[in-house]
């Protein structure tokens, strides 16, 4: 485990279903609590029984005896509320849930908890969507540049959790709307503009990405390959497909707003994200 950082999350909350994933999800849990130097509370939404009780103490003997270290809550009643009141109640600054890459009929339910807990919860929330019982080395981490005034914390923030995590490689994306350009490419001329405005508006939101770097303390990019990357596309949409095709282990993205009934009808930035993951996403708030 490398040297913590000042700003961690202390207190982690996994929330859990007895499911094929349980043991996963609880590992990738501990191995979290372990980085960070962090208390662990897992929750349960559901009946607390003898079997489960012995099956949860079963997973977590031998990772700490502390009961300020671990705690488990088992609480009855809706899954978003139950999760997302318990961590307001425990002061978690993060919550992990296993999640599913893409939503379809069957699994949409399963999919709209984590999604609705994204949008509402006060603190961080990581989604998982393929939980380990071993490790799984977090190479590359992949950070959202987009200009917003969230950003730049986001990116401040996302250099602590890469060296927490052991990252080699952070990449900050600056994602470009189309609509930004307003050329309709015709012919070679119009297809020469569309690519000077193209250069241009990389430049110009690289340096501004370059500003917010050059307020990252020295030692915290210490072992750390950092790039930057323009694409142009739809918000969010694009940073996903991004994060796939490198094969990013970690994509960190700013927090969404609140969600509001226009949102489901014109899906946006985190929207998109949330409806195909493309990797391990940490939304930081």
């Amino acid at each position: 485990m490398n040297e913590l950082y000042d700003r961690k999350f202390n207190t982690i909350l996994i929330g859990i279903a007895f499911s094929p994933n349980l043991k996963n999800n609880i590992f990738e849990a501990m191995r979290m609590v372990d980085f960070f130097d962090s208390k662990m509370v897992i929750v349960h939404v559901g009946e607390k029984t003898k079997d489960k009780e012995k099956t949860i103490k079963k997973l977590i003997s031998g990772f700490s005896d502390d009961e300020e270290k671990v705690s488990v809550i088992w609480k009855q009643g809706d899954p978003v509320e139950v999760i997302i009141d318990t961590a307001r109640d425990q002061n978690a600054d993060l919550i992990m849930l296993g999640a599913i890459p893409r939503e379809n009929l069957l699994k949409f339910y399963i999919g709209s908890i984590a999604r609705k807990i994204t949008r509402n919860a006060h603190c961080s929330v990581l989604l998982l969507i393929k939980p380990s019982e071993d490790l799984r080395p977090c190479n590359h981490i992949v950070v959202n540049g987009l200009k917003d005034e969230k950003t730049k914390q986001t990116i401040l923030d996302s250099f602590e959790v890469a060296q927490n995590l052991g990252a080699q490689k952070l990449t900050v994306v600056e994602e470009i709307s189309h609509q930004e350009v307003k050329i309709v490419v015709e012919d070679d001329q119009s297809l020469l503009k569309d690519t000077l405005i193209k250069e241009q508006l990389a430049k110009k939101e690289d340096l501004r990405v370059q500003h917010i770097l050059n307020d990252v303390s020295e030692d915290l990019k210490t072992g750390i390959l950092i790039k930057t990357q323009s694409i142009f596309g739809k918000r969010g949409y694009s940073i996903g497909h991004y994060a796939k095709v490198v094969a990013a282990d970690l994509l960190i993205m700013n927090a969404p707003e609140r969600t509001t009934f226009l949102d489901r009808i014109f899906p946006h930035d985190i929207e998109y994200i949330l409806s195909e993951l493309p990797t391990d996403v940490l939304i930081m708030r």
